[in-house]
């Protein structure tokens, strides 16, 4: 600005009114005022141009957030790792595809945030510091202290019904020696502690006072089917120690035969007698085969419908198996139960196991040994394939992995939302005991301690998941409490079980009582 025209404004203010107090005038260059005139305008034009650009892209964003098709595997952000040697090795590839169709997504990485750890191996000694303390929503395939259960050579020299008897070495030499001179028409197979290089071998062949390997008597006349000797494999899954419940999956069995038919007997062909990995699979045997190949049936009901046809009763195993998946569940409960003390939360795990069974000729069952982590890849036998994605499927939703409400963690959400799936009038059992003037006054007695009043938080809590179960067992049979007709579920529960598995089994016959399908 000039100084002429600063001075025209300046009269021009003094003729309007009372002449103003005289301004200190800045004197500038005329280039410092170009300069300054020519920066302020570009700082202008910059500034209007990057708010537009800003509104654009905002306004772009908005319209694709409204417009843009909902993705739903996008959304679903439920996580899971994997613990294990060799874990991308194919072994797992069914344990991939059912947890992907489930909405989960594996992490490398998962630091404290994850809903689902899938190991492969026993992890509970590398990750202790990790699964110590975990949230209580996250979830672990296996529980500490499960190698009770799945330990080969504890399991089998424990002396529990239905397991041939086995003797350790060379702690158990004498009781194996007095054994053998009681029973001189037994014959005897040798198995290391990992139960591998299997082999029938005389007393006298091995050497009983080395270490590693155990003696169990051998099933010498096991029933055939077209001359080969076959095993019984049942998935069982454990949802709770303390109280213990206990599920099979009831879809199916795995039945996998020796690729050598077993007479003329030969202790020197171990595929005669020892199922293998490259084991004869149920397809290729000739007295199944229509059932299995013709009419689609599974392992499990081919087996059931040959032996109707020779006019046995196939119930008979079914009934023994459960009975023996029982009766060492809860023999080493107690032992899990005890190991469990040290974690914060015992609802974080489940197991699930395959039970493996030799049948002989009368149709008596014995176990052999239980698989922590058994195969669950398709590979060698692809046909297996639909098996172990319909037994994951079904396993994941009874244990609440698999949920139908979609959400993105397995944590919950609202109380609200958990009252949706069960609500205190779904645990309520036994109206006419609780309506009595015994439990309307008090709950020291045992027949109240059910009773809505009487329900401790702990409790309340173990039967929430006990009904979910319920509700989302799909092909899953519960065992343990064993499901009753109407007229045992009257019956007491032995006091022979823990205090907390009596008061679960009572519940459990109360809902029986209730209502027919808990039966």
């Amino acid at each position: 600005m000039s100084e002429q025209s600063h001075e025209s404004s300046a009269k021009e203010t003094d003729c309007e009114g009372e002449a103003e107090p005289k301004r200190t005038h800045v004197e500038w260059s005329p280039f410092v005022e170009r300069l300054f005139s020519t920066y302020w305008g570009l700082s202008l034009l910059f500034g209007g141009v990057s708010m537009l650009t800003i509104l654009f892209i905002a306004a772009d964003e908005c319209r694709q957030c409204f417009n843009k098709p909902v993705d739903v595997a996008e959304e679903s952000s439920k996580t899971f790792w994997v613990y294990g040697k060799n874990s991308e090795g194919g072994h797992l590839k069914e344990v991939y595809t059912v947890l992907e169709r489930l909405g989960y997504q594996k992490t490398q990485n998962p630091g404290g945030d994850w809903d689902l750890l899938w190991a492969h191996d026993y992890p509970f000694r590398a990750l202790q510091a990790q699964l110590s303390h975990l949230k209580p929503h996250q979830k672990v395939n296996h529980f500490p202290g499960c190698g009770y259960i799945t330990n080969k050579v504890d399991l089998a020299t424990s002396g529990l019904r239905y397991i041939p008897p086995a003797f350790k070495l060379p702690q158990d030499k004498e009781k194996l020696l007095q054994f053998a001179k009681m029973n001189p028409n037994k014959t005897f197979v040798q198995k290391n502690n990992d139960h591998r290089n299997i082999k029938i071998e005389q007393l006298s062949n091995i050497d009983l006072d080395k270490s590693g390997s155990f003696v169990q008597e051998f099933v010498d006349k096991p029933l055939l089917l077209s001359g080969h000797k076959f095993d019984i494999g049942i998935y069982t899954v454990v949802t709770s120690i303390d109280p213990l419940r206990v599920y099979i999956y009831n879809g199916e069995a795995l039945l996998r035969f020796c690729p050598t038919k077993y007479y003329p007997f030969d202790p020197a062909n171990l595929d005669k007698y020892v199922v293998g990995d490259d084991y004869l699979p149920i397809w290729e045997v000739p007295a199944v085969d229509y059932y299995y190949n013709q009419l689609g049936f599974g392992m499990r009901e081919s087996l059931n419908a040959y032996l109707r046809s020779q006019g046995r009763d196939p119930s008979v195993i079914w009934t023994q198996i459960e009975d023996s998946i029982r009766t060492v569940l809860i023999a080493k409960e107690p032992l899990i139960a005890y190991v469990l003390k040290r974690f914060r939360h015992k609802r974080n795990f489940f197991e699930m196991m395959r039970f493996d069974f030799v049948i002989d000729e009368e149709l008596n069952i014995y176990l052999l040994e239980a698989n922590m982590s058994p195969n669950l890849s398709s590979s060698h036998f692809p046909p297996n394939r639909l098996l172990y994605q319909q037994l994951l499927y079904n396993v994941l939703g009874l244990v609440g992995v698999g949920q139908r409400i979609h959400k993105n963690t397995l944590e919950v959400r609202s109380k609200e939302e958990e009252l949706m799936i069960v609500s205190e009038k779904q645990l309520a059992t036994y109206p006419e005991k609780c309506n009595s003037p015994l439990c309307r006054s008090s709950c020291v007695s045992p027949d109240c301690q059910l009773c809505k009043p009487c329900l401790s938080p702990e409790t309340k809590r173990y039967l929430i998941e006990a009904f979910k179960e319920h509700l989302h067992r799909g092909d899953c049979k519960r065992i343990f409490p064993p499901v009753e007709i109407r007229d045992e579920a009257l019956k007491a529960v032995e006091d022979s079980y823990s205090a907390e598995n009596q008061l679960h089994y009572s519940w459990f016959k109360g809902k029986c009582l209730l209502d027919s399908t808990w039966c």
